[in-house]
């Protein structure tokens, strides 16, 4: 989960407030950095003040603490992730009986492990799943998939985890057919090894690979291929936990949600097939610097951030831009969340900063989209919701 005590420990039990651990906060003013990347526009964009309709969640089913959704092209069935090691087929308001994968025997039970991500080919032949196993390490893992049944399973790549928090563990297949892979800076607090910053370690960063290979191939274009002392599958770094991270279906732009330490939690946004960006951490929180330190230059400023605590914050939920045709006054807006504080905002997607809450879900986990681009959120106490129009 994205849930972590600042100084290290994670999300106590299902439901608890968050505090912070650390004490004392970054300074408040950011040395100079780089802009935020223009925000790309495919159509009028949403008028400013204008009214947001509310939306009310409707529940299609309960699971055992979801984390995570995917779609496989073709097949109408929405597949969830349940932190405690399940994947679950949800098809005609039904939860099938049996699970698709059962990881529950192997994944570790920490308050930020679990079986933490999914994601499907984009031709449907095989899922992906990020997991943490019983000594905390995250492994993505690939089955053959076909009539409804995982087989032949494998992994693609692992990575050992120092601490067992800021493990990340999203997954998706950007419009480029690549798989995109989120991975915490190691954990503690305060990135003690300096992860975010050190492009010799995947901790800290979203990878970009093509799975089906042995075990992976890194794309041509991968930002840090051929450089001296880096990963080459690192697409972006400078990410203290990148719980969840989509890409806009019409724009192919990325939307990112770090969860950050003792101040600030960020959303940040690249343009599509921009890579080798740094966001900054542990240089800096959101567009501050972290404990006296210089923020790195060149570093991109986060989109949109708020300040943690405030109200009950304590992490931010990274959602989609709705492009769905069943709220119309949500179209063009990239919508979000906090955890703790349970809220959900919506803003024009070329003007993050100007959010508005048009909803409450408790103990948020994640957003989901269906092939028609409509919008699902995950609660941690187990409902899988549908986003709708609230009458008039």
């Amino acid at each position: 989960m994205p849930i972590s005590c600042r100084a290290g420990m994670g999300l106590a039990v299902l439901g608890a407030a968050l505090v912070a651990c650390s004490t004392g906060d970054p300074a408040a003013s950011a040395a100079p950095s780089a802009p935020a990347p223009a925000v790309s526009r495919t159509e009028p964009a949403p008028e400013t003040g204008a009214a947001l309709p509310r939306v009310r969640f409707t529940e299609i089913a309960q699971l055992d603490m979801p984390v995570a959704m995917a779609l496989r092209t073709g097949d109408p069935t929405l597949y969830v992730a349940e932190q405690t090691g399940r994947l679950r087929a949800i098809a005609d308001g039904e939860v099938a009986g049996d699970p698709v994968v059962d990881l529950s025997g192997e994944v570790s039970r920490g308050n930020e492990q679990g079986l933490l991500g999914v994601a499907f080919h984009p031709e449907g032949d095989f899922l992906y799943l990020n997991w943490t196993d019983r000594d905390g390490h995250t492994h993505v893992t690939e089955w053959a998939f076909s009539d409804g049944r995982a087989t032949a399973r494998r992994d693609v790549l692992v990575q050992r985890q120092p601490y067992p928090n800021h493990n990340g563990g999203q997954l998706a297949f950007g419009p480029d057919g690549h798989l995109y892979v989120a991975l915490g800076d190691g954990g503690s607090g305060g990135d003690p090894q300096g992860n975010g910053q050190n492009l010799g370690t995947w901790l800290g960063k979203i990878l970009r690979i093509d799975p089906r290979g042995t075990p992976y191939k890194v794309p041509a274009g991968n930002p840090f291929a051929g450089r001296k002392g880096a990963r080459p599958e690192i697409w972006a770094y400078g990410l203290r936990n990148p719980w969840r991270f989509s890409f806009d279906r019409e724009t192919g732009d990325m939307w990112i949600g770090d969860v950050g330490q003792n101040s600030w939690e960020e959303i940040d946004f690249q343009p599509r097939g921009k890579g080798g960006l740094n966001y900054g951490w542990n240089l800096r929180e959101g567009g501050h610097p972290f404990q006296g330190a210089a923020p790195p230059g060149g570093a991109v400023d986060p989109v949109a951030e708020y300040a943690l605590g405030r109200d009950g914050t304590c992490s931010v939920i990274a959602g989609h831009v709705y492009r769905g045709a069943r709220i119309p006054g949500l179209r063009g807006r990239f919508l979000y969340g906090d955890f703790c504080a349970g809220w959900v905002k919506a803003a024009p997607a070329d003007r993050p900063r100007e959010a508005r809450e048009v909803g409450r879900v408790e103990q948020l986990s994640s957003f989901g989209e269906d092939h028609d681009g409509e919008l699902y959120a995950l609660s941690l106490a187990g409902p899988v919701y549908r986003l709708e129009a609230e009458a008039p």
